[in-house]
């Protein structure tokens, strides 16, 4: 009891200390602040707004940036990769690993080159597992990827394969461009879904993505893989001066093909390297061992 009166009184004494300081002259005020140390002060800072261009295409359609509706959106984007400055450095690096292998697939595929920056805005370039369940670099989920062919296992999680998730992405993004008939509604939906795209599309009997009235996140959607194009492709023009030596390498590794690995960390030793270089390079390899299954092969990558 007389603890908690002692508390009272202590803060009462603090409060009105407070009252007194700040009802009178600057002067007190200031004397305040230097009494407890904590003069205020001005941070120096130069923050410019982006640069944002007069005009910009995605997979080669042409992006309405004379519209001040599309200009707010992409500089929204923009605005935030641009000063989320740890994670865009590490992209820009990631990205000279791993475009070069996206760039011939897609290539191969007949998908244009600009979905790289798609697989930017799903995965950030990175095996990674969302709430939803969607997994790897293009964010698969397990029916989707089922649909087009991709093993799903306790043994085998082929989403995390780049190459093959690349592949089965490229039937969807060519499913999806039969049904829409252009490249920016076929990335839409893969993120709002095939139905879902229909339905704005016909609820709102237009058929333009950047007048469709759209769920934030996919309203969102291609803006901000329209701001990754623009800041990877030039990276100077907002503040991020990398080397060439600041970047991370393309992978190199050997493939060979086998039917099952009995135990990977002696699979690993016969090739002279170890059992994190095995999993690390081949990240869809989900168990200690890989079981045989009839008629199937697969190829694992040895790192050099």
């Amino acid at each position: 009891m007389m603890k908690n009166i002692l508390a009272s009184i202590g803060l009462l004494v603090v409060l009105v200390g407070v009252y007194l300081a700040f009802s009178g002259s600057t002067d007190s005020i200031t004397a305040v602040h230097t009494k407890l140390g904590t003069h205020s002060a001005t941070i120096s800072q130069n923050i410019q707004q982006v640069y944002i261009p007069e005009t910009m295409t995605f997979a080669g359609e042409s992006v309405p940036l004379d519209e001040q509706d599309a200009r707010e959106r992409l500089d929204r984007e923009l605005t935030s990769i641009t000063f989320r400055h740890s994670s865009t450095i590490r992209l820009l690096k990631l990205a000279n690993r791993w475009f070069p292998v996206l760039e011939p697939l897609l290539k191969k595929h007949g998908i244009p080159d600009d979905f790289k920056y798609l697989v930017v805005a799903e995965s950030s370039l990175e095996n990674l597992t969302s709430p939803a369940g969607a997994r790897g670099f293009w964010q698969l989920m397990s029916a989707t990827a089922k649909s087009y062919g991709m093993e799903i296992s306790s043994d085998v999680e082929e989403r995390y394969h780049v190459e093959k998730s690349t592949d089965a992405a490229a039937k969807y993004l060519h499913e999806a461009y039969r049904k829409f008939g252009n490249w920016t509604n076929a990335a839409a939906s893969y993120n709002r879904g095939m139905a879902g795209m229909r339905g704005h599309i016909e609820d709102q009997q237009l058929d333009d993505y950047y007048d469709l009235y759209l769920n934030t996140e996919t309203a969102r959607y291609i803006y901000r893989i329209l701001a990754f194009k623009q800041l990877m492709s030039n990276p100077s023009t907002y503040g991020f001066n990398l080397s060439q030596a600041d970047l991370y390498p393309p992978l190199q590794y050997t493939t060979i093909t086998i039917d099952q690995i009995p135990d990977i960390a002696d699979f690993a030793k016969r090739y002279g390297v170890n059992y994190k270089d095995i999993k690390v390079m081949n990240p869809w390899l989900q168990k200690t061992y890989l079981r045989a299954k009839p008629g199937k092969k697969y190829d694992i990558k040895i790192p050099k």
